[in-house]
C-alpha cells in the first residue's frame, strides 16, 4: 500500500517542484515503485521529467473533472521505477469547475486509491496555493512534506499552510501529519541561511530534516533538459543532497512501519 505523500508551501520559488521530482526519482533509483502527481497548473514538475505537457492525451485535469480513470493518465518517465501523472494549463480553471461536485475535497484521494498497491510512495506537488487542489492533495495524502527556503521573509505565511493541515485534519483527513521540513536554497556562508535555519528548527524540532538542500547550478538547469539531477548529473552537491534527503524520508518510512508492527504485536 503506497504512503502518499503531499509537497506543499503556499508560497511560490521554495523549491517545491524541485523537491516533488528530485525526491521522487531519488527513491525511485533505489528501486522503489513511485507515482508523482502534477497539481500544479504551471505543469513544471510534467516537463522537468522530460514530458511536453500540451501533448499529454490525459492529465490530472482530466482524471478531476472528466472522471477519466487514473491508470489512463499514468505516463513512465526515464527512470524505470517512477511514473507521473502529468498535469496541464487547463488545470488554472479545475478549482471553478469543481466547485459544485459533491465531495468535492475528495475526488483525488478517489482517484488514487485504485493505485495505492501498485506503488510504495505517491507524491503529489501542490499549486503555491491554498485552494481546492491543494486540499484535494491533502485529503488524500498521509502526510505533508513542506519545503522552505532560507531567505528572508521563509516563516511568513507558514502559519496559514499550518491551519489549512489542521483543519484538513479536522474535517476531512484525521490521518494527515507533518512528514518533514526541508530547508532548500541553503547556503552556510550567509548569516541569513544560518538564521533561518536556526529558526526553522525552533519551530518544527525534529520534523526538519538533517539534509539541507544547498544552492547549486546544476539543480537550477536540470529541468530545461527535461531531466531530474540524478541523470542531469549524478556527481553534484544538488544530487547528493537530494539521494540523502530520500534516504532519510525511506529510514522514516521504515521505522513508521516498525512501529506500526512492534504495536500490533504488543
Amino acid at each position: 500500500m503506497a504512503k502518499t505523500i503531499s509537497i506543499s508551501n503556499q508560497k511560490g520559488g521554495v523549491g517545491k517542484t524541485t523537491t516533488a521530482v528530485n525526491v521522487a526519482a531519488c527513491i525511485a533509483v533505489a528501486e522503489n515503485p513511485v507515482l508523482l502527481v502534477d497539481m500544479d497548473p504551471q505543469a513544471n514538475t510534467s516537463s522537468g521529467l522530460g514530458l511536453d505537457p500540451k501533448k499529454v492525451r490525459n492529465s490530472i485535469y482530466e482524471v478531476l473533472i472528466n472522471d477519466v480513470d487514473i491508470n489512463e493518465a499514468t505516463v513512465s518517465t526515464e527512470l524505470k521505477w517512477l511514473d507521473v501523472v502529468p498535469s496541464h494549463v487547463r488545470l488554472v480553471g479545475a478549482e471553478l469547475e469543481m466547485a459544485s461536485a459533491i465531495s468535492r475535497e475528495k475526488v483525488l484521494q478517489r482517484a488514487l486509491s485504485k493505485l495505492r498497491k501498485q506503488y510504495k510512495y505517491i507524491f503529489i506537488d501542490c499549486p503555491p496555493s491554498l485552494g481546492l487542489l491543494t486540499l484535494n492533495a491533502l485529503t488524500a495524502a498521509d502526510s505533508v512534506l513542506i519545503p522552505i527556503q532560507c531567505e528572508y521573509y521563509a516563516l511568513e505565511g507558514l502559519s496559514q499552510l499550518l491551519n489549512t493541515i489542521r483543519l484538513v485534519q479536522k474535517h476531512l483527513n484525521t490521518r494527515l501529519e507533518i512528514e518533514g521540513v526541508v530547508l532548500t536554497m541553503y547556503d552556510g556562508r550567509l548569516n541569513l541561511s544560518r538564521q533561518v535555519a536556526e529558526d526553522v528548527r525552533k519551530y518544527f524540532g525534529d520534523k526538519v530534516y538533517k539534509t539541507a538542500i544547498l544552492r547549486n547550478v546544476r539543480l537550477s538547469e536540470a529541468p530545461s533538459y527535461g531531466k531530474p539531477i540524478i541523470l542531469y548529473d549524478a556527481v553534484c552537491s544538488g544530487a547528493e543532497n537530494y539521494m540523502s534527503l530520500a534516504s532519510e524520508i525511506l529510514k522514516n518510512g521504515y521505522e513508521a512501519v516498525g512501529k506500526r508492527a512492534a504495536s500490533a504485536h504488543s
